[in-house]
């Protein structure tokens, strides 16, 4: 069965209102005595509990768009084109109490079906979020952009081990043990060499994969995995054991394979 654009569209129910960008960076705001406990991967803040934790989280309870998801069985169809623009990036790097992040300079983006969206950042999470046929992969990249009308795309690359991955090089010997302020470290980085070379992607409208799980981002999830060393992925295995969050209903929504 095969589904065109105009199907997506009329399918996929988008949140009507306007994703702040600032949402797409998590926050490391620390908890204090009398406020609800500040949302992590296990124990008291762990993602089954997000939705209890404050009232702007409960979407992360009560979506119906929820991201991370089970990529299989998912629809032929024709989505438009996702052509991206990445310029090497001064290598400002953060560890911000959930993942080590690259905030981007302006001018790299990525244009879907006509619409030009700004890369914010790019993080990892240790094991993928996304499962590809019931499978995980060792770590998957987020590249997170925003259009100028506020509304959000994300990128979902996976990482399996193999050869050392050079363009992400200084991303590893960069990253700090601890969360705290970012760090400018004089390198650069080449993301456009970070990007599958060859391969299909799926589709889909989902959220945030961290609180408050705002919904209406348009996600695109590439099927080729790249590679990166074991003692790469283990290094950020150090740091953070387990940043993913569990899988979601995927409900009504469709998941177009465009292959």
């Amino acid at each position: 069965m095969s589904i065109d654009r105009r199907m997506l569209l009329r399918g996929a129910l988008a949140c009507a209102c306007c994703v702040k960008a600032g949402a797409a960076i998590a926050s490391d705001a620390p908890a204090h005595r009398g406020a609800a406990p500040h949302w992590s991967y296990e124990g008291n803040g762990s993602p089954e509990k997000w939705g209890d934790l404050q009232a702007d989280f409960k979407v992360c309870q009560l979506g119906l768009e929820q991201t991370p998801i089970d990529l299989n069985d998912g629809i032929r169809g024709d989505v438009g084109s996702v052509d991206y623009a990445f310029k090497p990036l001064p290598l400002r790097i953060v560890n911000n109490g959930h993942t080590i992040q690259v905030n981007a300079d302006p001018g790299s983006a990525c244009v879907i079906d006509g619409t030009r969206y700004e890369l914010l950042q790019f993080h990892l999470h240790h094991p993928s979020e996304h499962l590809l046929a019931g499978k995980n992969f060792d770590l998957e990249c987020h590249f997170v952009h925003k259009s100028d009308a506020g509304a959000l795309a994300v990128s979902g690359v996976f990482v399996r081990p193999g050869a050392a991955n050079a363009a992400m090089k200084a991303f590893f010997d960069s990253m700090p043990a601890k969360a705290g302020p970012e760090v400018r470290t004089g390198n650069t980085i080449d993301i456009a060499a970070i990007l599958p070379r060859t391969g299909g992607y799926f589709r889909y409208m989902g959220s945030l994969t961290t609180p408050p799980c705002s919904e209406g981002l348009t996600w695109t999830v590439h099927k080729e995995p790249i590679e990166a060393s074991v003692e790469q992925i283990q290094k950020f295995a150090a740091l953070f054991s387990k940043n993913a969050r569990p899988v979601q209903k995927r409900n009504r929504r469709f998941l177009i394979d465009a292959s």
